[in-house]
């Protein structure tokens, strides 16, 4: 039965998911590091939130663990470098609390312009300063949004309902996008320019790393307004607190920080500050809504393999796990085939898919592909990095969809480009679940793929299987099966020979002199 830690809290209802699914789980938020260094080993899964802190130490010791499931969108806590190096799906829940940061930022800009919290504060005093707080309408007001992904579009949709008119920074959206959400696709410098308030909405990296900072404030309109409830560190707080002192900014509401928890920072006693304690996803629709999420995700990914809104690993719902898995194994064997007769550097591999395979995802298929090449020489490739070694060895990958009739039911075609040339090998399924060699080399040739066995390239002249046997004979190696093909009479052949025993390199070097022998492998499939 797989295993579960919860090291953050999760709301009861996530532990009822789990256990409904038939999923071992063990409730333990608040681990310090070291505790949960202890902990970790002997879980297939990981639960958290934001307090978590997944880093490479963790999957050292997590020799059993598969998944890393974050109830939220942000995953900035988690090492994905490190966990995808292991073999780790990280998967993350980007619409659960989407609607929940969406109105959350329309509040802090309600509050911003109407001054909603200073005036709480002055009232509850006793002061009664009605002048003092002076508000601005935000009908007819321009909003920025950068990034305008599933929780921006959803602030452009509120904020169009109050009347206020909407531009928009996103590489990602399209035009036809933009007229469908009602908002103007600008660039940065148009919409920094033009906005009266600028909303954040798009993940921290380098790329946008105080994509608000000093210069960008420069170029915004005086007196105009910023709303972070995002990331922190996309804007630059030393830069902001000046612009809020010299009132070139007229307000910010910030809903994160660059440090978390925010125990004292340079903003706090800001003029026209409002600082909330990363409350964007605290509603309790959004807390049980990405709880029930995360654990139903990773259960299935548990159960059945399939992969639900993963960062490091294409998607595979829970429909297509189940056809998936006898082609991943498949071209996992195929790959190891190949990866077991390969000493030469490889610069390209083709995964070409016909009949009933052209319909599945590809990228499963080359990952687990790539892990059976590549296991002869990386003891650390899995599914998850195999593409990402494939990259740093400069390999180029290409998968090929052949929408044609052929004649095996379904066909894959594995083609790796060498530093001497090319080796190819195709496979089928059987029943529709049973791997079977079907050519290699483009020598017809029917065969499973045995445990032990040997494969040789030789001439097609009489004699070869009488020495063969012989050979074989004398070292007590008994014959499981035998499987010929060749390319014409008399011309190249190969074997792929199923034996009983450890043949050594000294059988090996036997075999290799005999007149009609080109080469000899050992091949083994251990993991059929």
């Amino acid at each position: 039965m797989p295993k579960v830690l919860i090291s953050d809290k999760l709301s009861e209802s996530a532990v009822n998911v789990f256990k409904k699914n038939k999923i071992e789980t063990e409730y333990n938020p608040g681990l310090s590091n070291d505790e949960l260094l202890k902990l970790i080993g002997k879980f297939d899964g990981l639960a958290i939130r934001s307090a978590t802190k997944v880093t490479e130490d963790i999957f050292k010791y997590a020799k059993n663990l598969k998944i890393v499931g974050r109830a939220g969108i942000g995953t900035d806590n988690i090492d994905k470098v490190a966990a995808t190096k292991h073999g780790v799906v990280v998967m993350n829940t980007p619409y659960g609390n989407a609607v929940t940061t969406a109105e959350h930022a329309i509040a802090l800009i309600m509050s911003l312009v109407r001054m909603i919290p200073q005036a709480d504060t002055s009232t509850r005093q006793g002061k009664w300063e009605k002048s003092k707080f002076n508000g601005t309408e935000i009908s007819g007001k321009y909003l920025g949004l950068i990034g305008c992904g599933n929780i921006g579009s959803i602030v452009a949709n509120r904020a169009l309902g109050l009347k206020m008119k909407v531009f928009a920074f996103d590489p990602f959206l399209t035009q036809e996008k933009s007229y469908e959400l009602g908002v103007e696709k600008v660039d940065l410098e148009y919409l920094l320019k033009n906005s009266d308030i600028i909303s954040l909405h798009t993940p921290l990296t380098e790329d946008t790393k105080n994509i608000i900072s000093s210069e960008a404030i420069s170029m915004m309109k005086k007196g105009s307004r910023i709303i972070n409830c995002a990331r922190g560190g996309l804007v630059d707080e030393v830069a902001c607190r000046a612009a809020l002192e010299n009132k070139h900014l007229a307000g910010a509401a910030f809903d994160v920080f660059v440090e978390e928890p925010a125990r004292e920072n340079i903003l706090f006693d800001a003029p026209n500050f409002i600082a909330t304690p990363h409350l964007g996803a605290a509603t309790l629709e959004a807390q049980e809504n990405v709880a029930l999420q995360i654990a139903q995700q990773m259960s299935d990914y548990l159960n059945t393999g399939a992969v639900v809104n993963a960062l490091n690993y294409p998607n595979v719902s829970s429909e297509e796990a189940p056809i998936l898995k006898p082609y991943v194994k498949l071209a996992y064997l195929m790959g190891s085939f190949l990866g077991q007769v390969t000493q030469e550097g490889i610069l390209s591999v083709k995964l070409e898919l016909e009949g009933k395979a052209s319909s599945i995802q590809g990228i499963p298929l080359m990952a687990s592909n790539l892990v059976g090449l590549f296991e002869p020489t990386s003891a650390a490739v899995n599914n998850i990095n195999s593409s990402s070694i494939a990259s740093s060895r400069g390999i180029d990958l290409t998968t090929i969809k052949h929408e044609r009739r052929c004649d095996y039911e379904t066909l894959l075609k594995i083609t790796i480009k060498h530093d001497k040339g090319e080796r190819t090998i195709s496979g089928t399924l059987i029943a529709g679940n049973k791997p079977r060699i079907i050519n290699i080399q483009g020598i017809a040739i029917e065969s499973d793929f045995p445990k032990n066995a040997l494969y040789l390239r030789n001439y097609d002249k009489p004699g070869f299987i009488g020495d063969l046997g012989n050979t074989l004979g004398k070292k007590n190696i008994n014959i499981a099966s035998f499987h010929l093909g060749r390319r014409n009479v008399g011309g190249e052949a190969i074997a792929l020979v199923e034996v009983d025993g450890k043949v050594d390199e000294k059988i090996i070097s036997q075999l290799r002199s005999l007149p009609q022998v080109a080469r000899v492998n050992i091949i083994n499939f251990e993991n059929n």
